[in-house]
């Protein structure tokens, strides 16, 4: 599994974009509508990612320091420049990089930048929770024969 490209975990998913002048609030309230602890902050002209905001961005740059969410715009908030993979990145390579630089949510682009989705830290839980689950079935299987 670490080997299969990004592309087959994220495909059929959807993500959430914005653009740079949207407020902490309205940006907030997409989130919580969709249950996303990230959207991508696009480009109005070419889509191409600007940066990310994720639930973390929310809380420490706007409830935690004061700021007012309604006048506080999504693109003063965002991590800019976000690190990005592209669809064909293997799973482990995607999964070592976020370990290594410390997020949960990474940009899946492609090669003009325009995003086709975002891999997050839980779809590492998920794939170590069927592999899980279909061990604990193989020990069943293995004490009914012994």
């Amino acid at each position: 599994m670490p080997n299969r490209a990004v592309i087959k975990v994220i495909q059929n998913r959807h993500f959430l974009t914005t653009t740079p002048e949207k407020s902490a609030s309205a940006v907030a309230a997409h989130m919580q509508d969709h249950h996303d602890g990230a959207v991508l902050v696009v480009a109005p002209d070419s889509g191409k990612v600007l940066g990310i905001c994720t639930e973390r961005d929310l809380v420490f740059k706007v409830l935690a320091t004061g700021r007012d969410p309604h006048a506080t715009t999504v693109g003063e908030i965002m991590t800019g420049e976000p690190r990005c993979i592209g669809p064909e990145t293997p799973f482990g390579h995607a999964l070592h990089l976020m370990h290594d630089g410390g997020f949960r949510h990474v940009p899946v682009v492609l090669p003009d930048g325009r995003p086709i989705g975002v891999l997050s830290s839980r779809d590492a839980v998920g794939i170590e929770a069927v592999n899980f689950f279909k061990e604990l079935d193989q020990r069943e299987v293995l004490t009914e024969i012994l």
